[in-house]
């Protein structure tokens, strides 16, 4: 493994890669967890774009990445009330299932289609970003049944304010049916999900901003990484500097969220997202090898 990763790097030894990898994701988990992206959705089109990997094989590493941070930020983000774990596992749960059919359908396409797919989908993901007004308290005149019945509500304390805020969420029913299409998107693409979480809690379902970026760590789909494992698409070379790049950069990036404001560090994964995706798209032409 070691001989092909050297060979595939050119001059570089071998050990250069792993350590890039783990420096490159350590800053991802930093931004990503603030702006609720998850690093899968940053870390796929980077590293695929500028590292000499193989496509399948960055996608398998990326919804280890996207576990990754969620499991190193989530203490932090639970304890401010920032992520609602009760919130969570109803959406965490339909997007897993989801995500394996997305998987193995991302597994069964040419690698040039998927790059090419993958470019489309992260200026397109750039471009719902820019267009979505998001609200940081949205108002929900009154919950749903479904909401009430599974308790969707909670209080946060918003460190840039200081202020307790209490939040519920409306229009559950049509969550969970976008859900179902965010985890197929995940499992093909090993994004992660947190592009799409963020901007179904928030603009949706009527979740603040700070609590959707925060849950939306938790709204993962583990379930498609063990496609990727049984066709072979996980090497630990890849994946485990990236994993623990990730989960370092997500510790510092949960104490980020509390103090910043969202919006800021959005702008910042805006910028990185649409090079990124220019970048994926012209690979996946054959426009820039």
């Amino acid at each position: 493994m070691m001989a092909t990763l050297a060979s595939l790097g050119a001059t570089a030894p071998w050990w250069a890669w792993p350590l890039a990898l783990f420096i490159a994701c350590f800053f991802l988990g930093i931004v990503a967890v603030p702006a609720g992206v998850g690093g899968g959705v940053l870390f796929v089109p980077i590293i695929a774009g500028f590292f000499p990997f193989h496509l399948d094989f960055v996608r398998g590493a990326g919804l280890l990445v996207a576990l990754a941070g969620a499991l190193s930020a989530g203490p932090r983000l639970l304890e401010g009330g920032l992520a609602n774990l009760r919130l969570a596992l109803p959406f965490a749960l339909v997007s897993s299932i989801s995500s394996i059919g997305g998987a193995l359908l991302g597994l069964s396409l040419p690698t040039a289609i998927v790059q090419t797919a993958l470019g489309v989908l992260i200026l397109g993901i750039l471009l719902l970003m820019a267009r979505a007004k998001n609200s940081e308290i949205p108002r929900v005149d009154a919950p749903d049944v479904l909401s009430q019945t599974l308790q969707l509500h909670g209080v946060f304390r918003d460190g840039s304010s200081g202020r307790e805020i209490e939040w519920r969420a409306h229009r559950t029913p049509l969550g969970l049916f976008l859900f179902v299409f965010i985890g197929i998107i995940a499992g093909m693409f090993g994004l992660g999900a947190g592009w799409a979480n963020v901007p179904a809690l928030n603009l949706v379902m009527g979740i603040p901003l700070k609590v959707a970026a925060g849950t939306s760590s938790f709204i993962i789909s583990p379930a498609a990484a063990l496609v990727y494992l049984n066709e072979g698409a996980l090497l630990p070379m890849i994946a485990a500097p990236s994993v623990i790049g990730m989960m370092l950069g997500a510790r510092v990036g949960g104490y980020v969220l509390n103090i910043v404001r969202a919006s800021v560090i959005r702008r910042l994964v805006m910028a990185l997202m649409l090079f990124a995706g220019i970048r994926a798209l012209a690979k996946g032409l054959g426009v820039w090898n």
